[in-house]
């Protein structure tokens, strides 16, 4: 769809530009008119003066001298004629050079201005003029050329296009920078959103319009309200989980007692029992924490937090000696803190218990995530790779533990619609572990 700024800039255009089209033309009529209307009564004038000439005589006869009228008539095709008619007897001018000039008959009592072709197809613009003097019937036409006119109006019409245009594109330009800074608050709070989305504030603080003031309203409830339900999701399922972990140890003790010596079976059943449930509780108390492509929650520094998860594990891990290297981005990721924190720490505890030595750890960010960690442990067959992500399962039970790591790993990962391989690693021909999880937005 097309932007808010592009789709407001066309329509506004588009309405400037009709505006100056009609403009233009209601002005370019209006210049003509006032010089036709400055002609006409020039026409007029000469008329009057035509009519002054007309003489009646004693036997009722009208007599007329256009000798009195300005030389211009008298010029052949000077561009100035005159056609008098005393009933029907015609009087043209000296500048007509025979030409019939095909005027309108006009009644007593009338003026007409109309226009007609003259000599050479030249425009005319003439004035009719129809009255009664003497007893006799009199029509008096003057025409005058159109075509210095024209020529005069085709100049001022382009020096007046030239002009317009010029206001035309300026106003557009003041236009689309007024369009650019009203929608400013819009493209604020786009980028407020963002900041959002990386953890970087909790809510949209910008002073905005009044008609988009409603919308940030709604989008900072929204927020709060996916904070508030995560907090309360994560307390209540914490909550939950702590409280069944006394009654979780009070079975288990009971299946220490004697009474179930001569029961091993049972005992083993509720063992058996006891165990899973513990299972189910430590899982859903990872799973608590995890956030999925949460947009309100802190964002992650993976070298910051490396550093802190190497110096928690070489204590926890102090009698191998382990040496931890680690490549990691320093700044902000735009993924949720407790998830990577929770898929980190698995990872890195596993490889911890595996590892004789050495731990490398690779964090790489674009478009994607993708984090690396290698072991030099004894690692596992191929055949093993695909069961290791189910849930309570270990291919040593010597080690302790609930199997519970890499399936709350791959949780995350589901969470993230990311992606999790486990194999050997080529160089340090332990344990690895590859996954991806896409940004998205």
């Amino acid at each position: 769809m097309m932007s808010l700024r592009k789709r407001l800039g066309r329509g506004l255009t588009s309405v400037l530009c009709v505006i100056f089209v009609l403009h233009w033309i209601a002005a370019d009529w209006v210049i003509r008119a006032v010089a036709e209307k400055q002609m006409a009564n020039r026409l007029a004038d000469d008329a009057y003066s035509l009519l002054d000439t007309l003489a009646g005589s004693d036997d009722d006869q009208v007599s007329f001298n256009g000798d009195h009228i300005s030389t211009v008539y008298n010029r052949p095709l000077s561009g100035h004629y005159y056609l008098v008619k005393v009933d029907a007897r015609p009087y043209p001018s000296p500048s007509l050079a025979n030409f019939p000039l095909q005027v309108r008959p006009i009644g007593p009592e009338q003026i007409k201005i109309y226009h007609i072709s003259g000599p050479d197809q030249r425009p005319l613009l003439v004035l009719g003029l129809g009255l009664v003097k003497f007893g006799h019937r009199i029509n008096i036409h003057l025409a005058e050329d159109l075509s210095a006119v024209d020529h005069d109006i085709t100049a001022i019409r382009i020096g007046y296009l030239g002009l317009t245009l010029l206001i035309l594109i300026c106003a557009i330009g003041l236009l689309g920078w007024d369009v650019k800074r009203s929608l400013r608050p819009v493209v604020s709070v786009g980028k407020e959103i963002e900041q959002v989305y990386g953890g970087r504030r909790q809510r949209i603080e910008l002073e905005v319009p009044t008609e988009i003031k409603p919308m940030v309203r709604e989008i900072n409830h929204l927020l709060q309200l996916v904070v508030r339900r995560l907090q309360q999701s994560r307390t209540a399922i914490g909550n939950l989980a702590h409280a069944l972990k006394p009654p979780m140890a009070i079975l288990f003790r009971i299946a220490e007692e004697p009474l179930f010596n001569d029961h091993p079976d049972l005992r083993q059943l509720l063992q058996t029992q006891t165990e899973s449930i513990h299972r189910c509780i430590e899982r859903e108390l990872k799973r608590a924490r995890i956030a999925g492509d949460r947009r309100a929650t802190t964002a992650f520094n993976p070298r910051q937090e490396l550093i802190a998860l190497k110096r928690t594990l070489r204590a926890i891990y102090a009698e191998k000696a382990l040496d931890i290297q680690f490549t990691a981005p320093n700044g902000w990721v735009h993924f949720d803190r407790e998830d990577m924190l929770e898929m980190l720490g698995n990872l890195l505890d596993n490889a911890c218990k595996w590892a004789k030595h050495r731990i490398d750890v690779d964090i790489a960010f674009s478009d994607t995530l993708t984090i690396r960690v290698a072991d030099d442990g004894p690692g596992c067959p191929e055949t093993d790779a695909k069961t290791l992500t189910q849930r309570g399962l270990r291919l040593d039970e010597s080690i302790k533990g609930h199997g519970l790591g890499l399936a709350i790993v791959l949780d995350i990962v589901d969470s993230y619609r990311g992606s999790l391989q486990i194999g050997r690693s080529e160089l340090l021909g332990g344990f690895s572990v590859t996954l991806n999880l896409a940004l998205h937005r």
